[in-house]
């Protein structure tokens, strides 16, 4: 059972505990799946591949942009024959940093991450992952590319997808954001109004969940979720808007009352080209986020003035974005 951190237990502490963190270029990396270049390349071809999808047209790639914020800005994503499920799709970019993956906390890996949405009903749609490797099995172009990989007799299975997958997904870093530069000692490279926003950011109490090298939390053991009640003061005029609580979160999963409306804590790396925002993509500004989380979670009215600082310096996570091409797919 994967383990739980709150991150109500952080809130109150002093802001002098936030530990201003650069984004790390290296990614934690399980012994079990160690990176190499073939691997990386195999999963790049397979997170673009719409094959992996019952009617051939949705890849990983359709709800998670990586030509973009790594999702695709909708409210939520829309998988195959137009199907929608009923939560917004997260970036895929840095997310080879959290101890547990999607909203709920789910999957405690990447590669657990990956299987999901091939057999998802509403996503890929495949009937089962049988079928998703006898697909991959029957393009010879795949078979030899599994063969050097992964080796042995039987290279191409539904953890071996997943495993590539996730090993290219592990290269979706976005570093040296404005705020990273300005750690580094380059003073100009946040603007004073972003100096000043991540000062009222600290002030404010953000800081009570946002730390970390991705703003989602302390760094934590794989499989151990940092989560957080949201909204943390129901009933707000935002609540009721945006319908927040309609969705129970953890809760679905786990069917513990104590997990009603948890989430785990996102990240807000590159959040400035993530709109819309929140689980169920309901906040189309980040103006708008930043009042929203103020009231919702820490019962506080900010002013346009501090709005708009705040938002000024989450424009300074914006990362830079290594360069993606489109792979070359096999055709038999």
């Amino acid at each position: 059972m994967k383990k739980i951190v709150l991150g109500a237990i952080l809130l109150g502490l002093s802001q002098t505990v936030f530990a201003t963190e650069i984004l790390p270029t290296q990614v934690p990396v399980p012994k079990d799946n160690p990176l190499t270049e073939e691997k990386i390349e195999l999963g790049k071809q397979l997170y673009f591949d719409p094959r992996l999808s019952s009617s051939g047209t949705i890849s990983c790639n359709s709800c998670h942009n990586v030509m973009a914020g790594g999702e695709d800005n909708r409210n939520v994503s829309v998988g195959i024959e137009g199907k929608t499920g009923g939560r917004s799709a997260p970036t895929v970019w840095n997310s080879a940093f959290y101890s547990v993956q999607f909203w709920d906390g789910r999957a405690p890996t990447l590669e657990e991450q990956a299987k999901g949405p091939i057999t998802n009903p509403v996503e890929m749609g495949l009937p089962s992952h049988k079928v998703a490797v006898e697909r991959i099995k029957s393009l010879k172009g795949y078979e030899v590319q599994f063969k050097k990989v992964f080796g042995g007799s039987n290279p191409v299975t539904i953890d071996n997808i997943a495993k590539a997958i996730a090993s290219y997904e592990r290269t979706l870093v976005t570093p040296d954001a404005p705020f990273d530069l300005y750690l580094k000692g380059d003073k100009k490279a946040m603007t004073e109004e972003q100096i000043k926003g991540f000062e009222l950011f600290k002030t404010v109490g953000c800081t009570s969940c946002h730390t970390g090298p991705i703003f989602a939390g302390p760094t934590l053991p794989v499989g151990t979720g940092f989560y957080m009640k949201f909204p943390t003061f129901p009933g707000t005029e935002f609540d009721k808007k945006y319908e927040f609580s309609k969705d129970l979160g953890r809760y679905d999963q786990t069917k513990n009352e104590a997990e009603k409306n948890m989430w785990r804590v996102p990240t807000l790396r590159n959040v400035a080209l993530t709109a819309p925002y929140f689980h169920n993509g309901a906040v189309k500004t980040l103006d708008e986020a930043v009042k929203v989380m103020a009231k919702t979670q820490l019962n506080k009215d900010l002013s346009k003035d501090e709005v708009k600082k705040i938002a000024a310096f989450l424009h300074s996570l914006t990362g830079k974005f290594p360069e993606q091409k489109m792979p070359h797919l096999p055709m038999n």
